[in-house]
């Protein structure tokens, strides 16, 4: 996000706890040539980078902790209409869950 948001959507944002996702990047100046070395040194047959110190990935948790996403709670997938959410599930995570109320799926 380049600047301020409409105060509908920030509440939504803020509901769902991705609020500190949309303003992460404000003043943050990204610097290309990291960049480029950092692509140059992924290997996406492994899902690696190949460094001087040894191989290293990302994992979800990586992300989670480094931009403070919220885990717990309630799975977002996008605007999905269906009354066979069995399938919407299977379709979306290759299993189905025991713990589907009204369209939203329990985790923890």
């Amino acid at each position: 996000m380049s600047g301020p948001l409409s105060p509908l959507i920030e509440n939504y944002l803020r509901e769902a706890g991705f609020w500190h996702m949309a303003t992460i990047s404000w003043g943050c100046k990204l610097d290309p040539k990291l960049i480029n070395a950092l692509i140059e040194r992924w290997r996406p047959e492994t899902d690696t980078f190949h460094l001087s110190c040894g191989e290293c990935t990302i994992t979800l948790e990586d992300v989670q902790l480094q931009l403070r996403l919220p885990v717990d709670g309630s799975a977002l997938t996008g605007s999905v209409q269906s009354t066979d959410w069995r399938a919407i599930c299977y379709d979306l995570l290759g299993a189905i869950s025991d713990n589907i109320y009204k369209g939203r799926i329990e985790m923890g």
